[in-house]
């Protein structure tokens, strides 16, 4: 089958390029996986801590090829019914009643049980066509003949039944309907499934698909998230905000601030009109980047060390 994004795929560096147009700025390695992955037809397993831009990387799969993201949050307890498909038992129910005011009509000239008998049966097949199936994201993303981003979004909070459900269906790209037969896909879905380790992944989906493992970034690359993500921001002020973060992720904290939170800090030092870090500024604005009080605890007692070195290094 010829592969539609052909074009978007040729090189790891036009990878890049085009994600960071998306305001997505990947690092080599994980421009390299992208291009792998479409190439073999593998999905991409993607870990990393909460908020490093797993889910976002998705996303701008979505952009850049210009293709619709289906995504499918995993939980505990999520089912067939609730990723692949299920019957649309209302409209079957509406069809029953037409039917049954039909029977006459229906069974008109049917001179025995037999005939009568399969006069109904074929009336019985239209219950289980396309028409009364309603496709969840599983086979939406099968039934996209143009292609789509297929998102399993922390896959490692669902059971392990359902992860060898998926399996299944990642090794074919094609489901089976016991009413209806084999839905193929017409044009493979790009997949991305992400982890946030809450629990060991089998061995048979990780050889399955491509790893890809995104830590926090360096702090040459989180200045350029920043500058794609928050235009506007001064140079300066953008070199005191990833470098008082990198500060802060070296304490032992319960959680360390991500890039996302990054992110969101900038925007609001952007909009507080603020041209340079101060420990007033940062204590005023802290709740942004850390969630637990303990941890803002163990941040205040090193802030203004912490604040100093983030100014000094501009």
């Amino acid at each position: 089958m010829e592969k539609k994004y052909l074009t978007k795929f040729e090189t790891a560096e036009g990878i890049r390029d085009g994600f960071k147009k998306t305001g997505y700025v990947c690092s080599r390695q994980v421009a390299t996986t992208l291009y792998l992955a479409y190439h073999l037809d593998k999905p991409i397993l993607v870990e990393g801590p909460a908020g490093v831009g797993k889910t976002e990387l998705a996303k701008s799969a979505s952009l850049y090829l210009e293709a619709p993201l289906i995504r499918l949050q995993c939980y505990e307890g999520l089912d067939e019914s609730k990723a692949l498909y299920e019957w649309k038992y209302g409209k079957q129910l509406l069809y029953t009643q037409i039917l049954k005011d039909k029977l006459n009509e229906i069974l008109d000239g049917a001179g025995d049980l037999e005939s009568s008998m399969e006069k109904l049966h074929a009336h019985d097949d239209i219950f289980f066509s396309p028409r009364f199936l309603e496709p969840r994201p599983l086979l939406r993303a099968l039934q996209q003949k143009e292609g789509a981003v297929l998102l399993v979004d922390e896959v490692d909070k669902s059971d392990q039944e359902f992860e060898a459900f998926l399996l299944e269906i990642l090794s074919d790209f094609q489901v089976s309907v016991p009413e209806i037969g084999t839905i193929r896909a017409q044009e493979k879905p790009f997949v991305f499934l992400t982890s946030n380790n809450t629990r060991e992944m089998s061995e048979a989906l990780k050889r399955r698909c491509l790893h890809l493992y995104i830590p926090f970034p360096d702090v040459r690359q989180e200045k350029e998230i920043i500058r794609v993500r928050v235009p506007g921001l001064a140079d300066r002020l953008r070199h005191q905000i990833v470098s008082f973060v990198h500060e802060l992720r070296r304490l032992d904290l319960k959680k360390a601030p991500s890039i996302s939170e990054t992110i969101d800090w900038a925007r609001v030092l952007l909009l507080l009109h603020a041209s340079s870090l101060s420990a007033s500024l940062i204590r005023d604005t802290l709740n942004v980047l850390l969630k637990f009080e303990e941890d803002m605890e163990v941040a205040g007692d090193n802030l203004h060390d912490m604040v100093r070195r983030a100014v000094v290094k501009t």
